[in-house]
């Protein structure tokens, strides 16, 4: 006895199931290429996306480059309105000169992300979590008018509420104290829990904004639209970032067998007045209204080291961190250090990396063993033939999570941020790093990468890998432009 067959118009399920397949996908892959992004990318999507008919239109709208668009122009719109024309004069009058070797670089700079080299009077290098989490302690300590934090991932756990407890404290005496974090990074302090946790802070006179909360509401996932920045700044006149949140992932003291080893920076100076400009562009953003009647950006004395601030995000088209590390890369004569978690290149970086390489320069790349991420552990693997072959050396950090971000040029050029050598910080998440023109700093950075080198292994030229494990290295690479 034969089955039923359905039929809508006298034709089978199938045939229509076949029909909206295709039309899905020509709609689709359509849209896609109008969009004119890099080919690599735009052929990912398309074979991805064209795998989930019907609904692929969603999740383009939502999640691909069209949401950036939406997003972009409504956050252009804020930032003109941000500050007065006698602000940003005060701003740009901070100007520094770079070193005549850099006054390319620093043209790069200022071009794609409209900030201006800037000088210190302090650039401190921190290695750790618990060294990161003092300084930061002591100066909200020493806090009197302000305190802005922006972090990807603030938790509610012994680190994150020590520092909490401190906000609070200063919150009370009368300075003026504002949080912001990220709605996928700190889900817990945007929770239920969380509120309770932040009660205390609130009734202090502590405010809190989030940066793209979660609404299903108004399916506003944004979840390719993250500020993975980690700015704090005190007074106008001390900032920190880096790699480093607030969590007891990231703090010895609390986890001193596996706490993840990063980098961050304290500064002092004009510098810290583009950190403060990025973090009020956030809050505004995110919904923490515009400040007014304080003093956001006090005078300073020129500092003897310069210091350019550089940032990036789905905004702009500009990916100014990405353009700037790939021309440091290029102005490489002696050596190239880079330390990064995620290393899933684009191709001009790629090309630039083994191009160093290849005309001589030292070229080292240190990248953990093991990643939070098997996926991109696998995806960064599949590049490490390609490098060694052109010169590169190849070490993986073991025996805790390396989250550190830092690049090394030469014995002048150093930069320290919070972005990943990869697809998703370079064009996706909001982003901040400094680069520093500094001898003296290029030196302490240098001797702190020397020093991971000793809990690294260098990957040999014939890294042993079962076929199975090649295969999965390279359908992971296959996937790096979304990753």
């Amino acid at each position: 006895m034969s089955m039923p067959v359905w039929t809508i118009a006298g034709y089978s399920w199938l045939n229509w199931l076949g029909w909206t397949w295709t039309v899905s996908s020509i709609v689709l892959t359509t849209w896609i290429v109008m969009q004119r992004r890099a080919p690599v990318s735009t052929l990912a999507w398309i074979m991805v996306l064209n795998l989930m008919p019907v609904i692929g239109l969603a999740v383009y709208a939502y999640f691909g480059p069209q949401r950036v668009k939406r997003q972009r122009l409504k956050r252009w719109h804020h930032r003109a309105a941000l500050m007065s024309q006698e602000d940003l004069r005060t701003l740009r009058q901070g100007r520094a000169e770079p070193p005549v070797w850099a006054v390319q670089h620093a043209a790069l700079i200022e071009q794609s992300c409209g900030l201006q080299l800037a000088s210190c009077h302090e650039v401190k290098l921190l290695g750790s979590g618990a060294a990161t989490l003092d300084a930061l302690l002591g100066e909200i300590a020493a806090a009197r008018k302000h305190i802005h934090l922006e972090y990807y991932i603030y938790e509610p756990d012994i680190t994150g509420l020590a520092v909490l407890q401190a906000l609070t404290a200063k919150a009370k005496e009368g300075v003026r104290v504002r949080l912001l974090v990220d709605a996928i990074g700190s889900p817990k302090l945007g929770s239920r829990e969380g509120r309770r946790h932040l009660a205390h802070y609130l009734a202090a006179g502590g405010q809190f904004a989030i940066f793209h909360p979660r609404r299903l509401d108004r399916l506003r996932p944004l979840v390719n639209l993250r500020t993975h920045r980690k700015i704090v700044v005190i007074d106008g006149r001390v900032g920190l970032l880096g790699g480093i949140n607030i969590t007891d992932d990231e703090n010895e003291r609390v986890r001193p067998q596996d706490a993840y080893r990063d980098t961050h920076l304290l500064l002092r100076g004009g510098a810290v007045r583009w950190l403060q400009y990025l973090f009020l562009q956030d809050w505004g953003y995110a919904g923490g209204g515009q400040i007014q009647g304080e003093d956001m950006l006090p005078e300073d004395q020129p500092g003897t080291v310069p210091v350019h601030v550089v940032a990036s995000g789905p905004d702009s088209d500009s990916e100014a961190i990405h353009r700037a590390m790939i021309d440091a890369i290029h102005m490489a004569r002696e050596r190239i250090w880079l330390a990064t978690p995620y290393f899933v290149p684009t191709e001009s970086a790629l090309m630039a990396l083994t191009n160093a390489a290849l005309r001589g320069v030292s070229v080292k790349l240190m990248v953990p063993e093991k990643s939070d991420s098997r996926v991109v552990t696998a995806a960064a693997r599949s590049y490490f033939e390609e490098l060694q072959n052109a010169g590169v050396l190849v070490f993986e950090y073991s025996g805790r999570m390396f989250h550190a971000k830092t690049l090394l040029v030469d014995q002048s050029y150093s930069m320290v941020g919070s972005a990943n050598f990869d697809n998703r910080s370079f064009r996706l998440n909001f982003e901040v790093a400094a680069a520093v023109f500094s001898t003296t700093f290029n030196q302490q950075l240098a001797a702190m990468f020397e020093n991971d080198l000793s809990a690294c292994k260098r990957v040999p030229a014939r890294r042993r890998a079962s076929p199975p494990q090649r295969l999965f290295e390279a359908v992971a690479r296959l996937a790096s432009p979304l990753l």
